[in-house]
């Protein structure tokens, strides 16, 4: 029975065609319970986001460099999710954006989906993206190339044990880059992948600050940083809840890099 309930999980993580498929609804928390932690009050006051109708000056994303911004064509915004996948919250994630229709890149700590391959098969068959978020989060940028292509490689591997797909992007943690970490890049195949808005929601600084940032600097082209692992992230996720919906509602759509 467990490797029949196996083989019915892989197919929509190791799918080659990279279709979404559907997480089964009962691994999730419910959507009452979710929404009952999120205050009544938390939108109120909050602004009212830019309205997506004119592309920001940025620079263009070039090869060897992390990518900030996506190319700038109509409404598109990014949602990347680092750190996990957190048993606490991962699923809780994957709940509020199904239940929007959005897709987002979830950049996975390499140890974390060995311990949680389930969550890692949960994440590819509901239809997001993953990145590869080095096995154990160090900061790169003074390590050696031995040590870098080390905590690269070793989590490439974990993420693709877990579900049979290889991440082809690449975030670094705390947004650390060097000339070492690109040229690993370079030579694994991997996009690096950075970001343009940053709640710093890590810091836990409240679920309203959190939003209004979101809403604040969010434009055509943005890739927005949160998580959803390395801790409590509560307050991220209230904060997604009043901000995601506000951005759709404004014309808004959610793309992956």
């Amino acid at each position: 029975m467990l490797a029949a309930g196996a083989a019915l999980l892989l197919p929509g993580c190791a799918s080659a065609s990279g279709q979404p498929g559907a997480t089964p609804r009962s691994t999730r928390r419910s959507d009452s319970a979710d929404g009952a932690d999120v205050p009544a009050d938390l939108a109120v006051g909050l602004p009212a986001p830019a309205p997506p109708t004119s592309c920001p000056t940025h620079p263009a994303a070039t090869a060897g460099h992390p990518q900030r911004w996506l190319p700038c064509a109509g409404t598109a915004v990014a949602l990347t999710l680092d750190d996990g996948p957190s048993p606490e919250w991962t699923e809780r994630m994957l709940g509020l954006l199904d239940r929007h229709q959005v897709r987002a890149t979830f950049s996975l700590i390499g140890r974390q989906a060995l311990a949680h391959p389930g969550l890692v098969t949960d994440v590819v068959g509901a239809g997001h993206t993953i990145a590869n978020h080095t096995y154990s989060h160090p900061d790169l940028a003074g390590l050696p190339r031995s040590s870098v292509e080390r905590e690269i490689t070793r989590a490439g591997d974990a993420i693709e044990r877990a579900c049979g797909r290889r991440p082809t992007l690449f975030r670094a943690p705390g947004g650390s880059w060097s000339a070492t970490v690109l040229a690993q890049c370079a030579r694994d195949g991997l996009r690096p992948l950075d970001w343009s808005v940053d709640p710093r929601d890590w810091s836990r600084p409240g679920a309203r600050r959190i939003a209004e940032v979101i809403l604040r600097q969010t434009r055509p082209g943005s890739i927005i940083l949160e998580h959803d692992g390395g801790g409590d992230r509560l307050e991220t996720y209230q904060a997604l809840s009043v901000a995601i919906p506000r951005l759709l509602a404004a014309g808004y759509t959610f793309t992956t890099p």
